[in-house]
């Protein structure tokens, strides 16, 4: 890791010494053009320090001569074609291709591989072995792997034959199931590009990224996002059809198509037309789109290239210490959105690198069901957004709070053995105690397998940050919840916690063949993450200033997160530099910490939002945790069981958000300042202290468009949505707030 501007070497960072050092040693030929070493910027981007691995990136300033060098470099990277080494780490055309950032040693130095590549090793390793399941008429279908690449290939016979262009999309509407995974491979076998749209998209947004990805075909689920496509279709010039897989089709009209009509139509591809388009895929090409799920302005198209998807594939699952099919067969269960990189890079490409056997939850997983699928699959390794974390919290101690009084003793007893046993493991202690063991088999196995993690070693969290709260929730159960910690251009992780390397509120350290530069850090240590490794995309289609704005001219990628490394290498998120409050006296203030303390200190709160930007005082915005309907994912009036647990014991009979809101309810209104007032002390300085606060009707959802598909908070839309509220903390005119119950 590479920490310019700190003074001395901490664990396995390198400072800015170290680099000028080693930049007066003689670079390695094999990563300098013979006839270019006079016009090249060098960029040392370090190895840990008691290691002998040196990462050179060469940025070309002109056109290689020597056709020598050229070969053994073409060679070298396992390009297919005999033109000049790319130019740049970036580009931002749809057919550009790019320099891979290949490492002299180690896992950065592996051969790049397609995606076709990729499946093909697969498929002589795994090829017997079951790759996905899913649930038709109560059983379980399923597909070993040599069938499902049969399945990607007809698909992309199919999409050939629909006239699918040279990198043009192929846009995948719908819930996760192996028809969306075949035909994103089959995409990517034919030549195209595959792009996720999410499913709570609208017809605009929808129309957005496929008129972007100038999309030749649109995969849709059933007849709902059906019409949203139809709804835009006479404005997407280069849309040729649509496929429906998740149920028959409604109405018969041209260029409409069931899954099974669409998989006959390639009947008449030969063999040879699909492999002559496989060979001439090339890693440093792109092959997917991963498009931003755009909290402030228009979604990015993030390019990612054959390369990045296979390789990091590897690099994480190597981290994670995932098994191939061959030892032991990891069981994962795919339910996250599949357009976002998360759910792609676990449940796709993890999965076909070490022969894992995906198994697809229902379509309403996130209303209610996923816990079923968990409790039938008990799958080995499991990712959740937090909020999943979060449900799966409040759900546990709903149950929890209507046991007998006996059972609520034991486990309250067994969680505080769990989280003090779970915290002297974390800072090197190896026994076990008798008590643990007691604690074991009374409680924590028997919650393991209610919730259905009892096989599963490799629990995880990402998309989003978690709390501390719900991090020791699970801990205190002998389930530890490990973070990652990554973006979409990343191709997804970037640091991984480990059971042997593990720190709470610590997205853990960097995987093995990525770097890491805190940019300009301030007298604590925080500045921008930056990353660089083969995981790096290729830049966000046809946006060059964004792309620019991005990969910095030494190629290192900002991320727009603040946050700091300590002394032993492990990385913290201290916040957003686009979400930084900045005060009228010019404080930078970074709300995430402020928000997450808020809902540590008062339980009944659901969601927080920090306001302030060019203001005087800081205020905020609460939502009480409710229920959620099921079917359309609002949120209602009634507080959650756990909510009127916290209601009863201060003596307040509310069952409702309205009954709280309109009566001012005393009790609560007094136990949510009491606890503002707690986070305020620990302060460290009055400017960061929250003035005044409100209770708003409805907590944030992705039905009301507050929080993104990965119940990320958009705050640009809470601030819009809410405007009046917020304008009523900074009225001239003495109002009644509800924390004026403090004076």
């Amino acid at each position: 890791m590479h920490c310019k501007a700190t003074p001395e070497p901490c664990g396995t960072m390198l400072c800015e010494s170290d680099v000028r050092m080693a930049l007066t040693e003689p670079v390695p030929t094999a990563y300098l053009n013979v006839d270019a070493q006079e016009n090249c910027k060098v960029s040392l981007d370090d190895a840990p320090v008691n290691s002998s691995a040196r990462v050179v990136e060469v940025y070309n300033t002109e056109t290689v001569e020597d056709t020598k060098t050229e070969g053994s470099q073409m060679d070298k990277l396992g390009f297919k074609s005999s033109s000049p080494p790319p130019l740049s780490v970036w580009t931002t055309q749809r057919d550009g291709e790019v320099r891979l950032r290949m490492d002299e040693q180690g896992i950065g130095s592996e051969a790049p591989k397609t995606v076709h590549d990729l499946f093909q090793e697969a498929t002589s390793k795994y090829g017997d072995y079951y790759a996905l399941a899913s649930k038709k008429g109560g059983q379980w279908i399923k597909l070993t792997y040599n069938m499902y690449y049969d399945e990607c290939c007809k698909a992309a016979k199919s999409f050939l034959k629909l006239g699918l262009e040279r990198f043009h999309g192929v846009c995948l509407l719908g819930f996760n199931s192996p028809e969306w995974f075949i035909a994103d491979i089959g995409a990517i076998f034919a030549g195209g590009l595959a792009v996720g749209i999410y499913t709570t998209n609208s017809p605009e947004a929808c129309h957005y990224v496929a008129e972007n990805s100038s999309a030749n075909i649109v995969v849709v689920e059933n007849h709902k996002q059906m019409q949203k496509i139809l709804e835009v279709q006479h404005k997407l010039p280069h849309l040729k059809a649509i496929v429906q897989y998740g149920e028959e089709l409604r109405e018969k009209r041209p260029n409409l198509y069931s899954w099974r009509e669409f998989m006959d139509l390639g009947k008449d591809v030969s063999d040879a037309q699909l492999h002559e388009i496989i060979d001439s895929l090339k890693p440093n090409q792109c092959c997917t789109l991963i498009y931003t799920s755009g909290t402030t302005g228009q979604p990015k198209g993030v390019m990612l290239s054959h390369d990045n998807l296979t390789w990091t594939s590897l690099a994480a699952g190597r981290s994670i210490k995932l098994a191939e099919a061959t030892e032991k067969q990891e069981l994962v269960v795919s339910y996250l959105p599949l357009s976002h990189v998360a759910a792609q890079m676990t449940d796709i490409w993890l999965s076909i690198t070490f022969g894992a056997q995906v198994f697809f939850a229902q379509p309403d997983a996130l209303k209610g069901t996923l816990v079923d699928t968990l409790r039938e699959v008990r799958p080995t390794a499991f990712l959740g957004v937090p909020r999943v974390w979060e449900k799966m919290e409040e759900r546990m101690k709903s149950v929890g709070a209507k046991s007998s009084m006996l059972k609520r003793k034991v486990a309250s007893w067994a969680k505080e053995v769990g989280l003090q046993t779970n915290l002297k493991w974390m800072n090197g202690y190896s026994e076990v105690p008798v008590n643990f063991r007691l604690a074991r088999h009374l409680v924590y196995k028997k919650v393991r397998k209610a919730i259905g993690l009892d096989r599963c070693t490799k629990c995880y969290s990402g998309a989003a940050p978690i709390t501390r709260e719900t991090l020791e929730f699970f801990l205190s159960l002998n389930i530890p919840v490990y973070e990652l910690y990554g973006m979409s251009e990343s191709s997804g992780p970037h640091t991984v916690s480990l059971p042997h390397a593990f720190k709470f509120t610590s997205c853990g350290k960097e995987m093995t063949g990525c770097r890491t530069l805190i940019h300009k850090p301030d007298e604590d240590g925080n500045g921008e993450i930056c990353f660089s490794g083969r995981h790096i995309f290729m830049g966000y289609l046809n946006m060059e200033e964004k792309t620019k704005e991005a990969i910095d001219e030494d190629g290192w990628l900002h991320s727009g997160d603040l946050g700091k490394c300590d002394k032993d290498g492990f990385l913290y998120i201290t916040g957003r530099i686009k979400e930084l409050i900045i005060t009228a006296g010019g404080e930078n203030i970074p709300p995430v910490p402020i928000e997450d303390a808020v809902k540590e200190a008062i339980p009944i709160i659901s969601n927080a939002m920090l306001v302030g930007d060019k203001a005087k005082f800081l205020a905020m915005l609460l939502t009480l945790k409710c229920n959620i309907d099921v079917e359309s994912g609002e949120p209602g009036d009634d507080l959650t069981p756990e909510a009127i647990e916290f209601c009863q014991k201060l003596g307040s009979k509310a069952t409702k958000v309205s009954e709280i809101i309109s009566s001012k309810d005393k009790a609560i209104y007094a136990a949510i300042q009491k606890g503002i007032s707690a986070v305020n002390e620990r302060a460290v300085s009055n400017a960061q202290k929250v003035q005044k606060w409100v209770i708003l009707e409805k907590d944030f959802s992705l039905f009301g468009g507050e929080l993104g598909p990965t119940m990320k908070l958009k705050r640009p839309v809470v601030a819009q949505k809410y405007k009046d509220q917020i304008d009523q903390f900074y009225m001239d005119t003495p109002t009644t707030t509800e924390n004026d119950l403090r004076r």
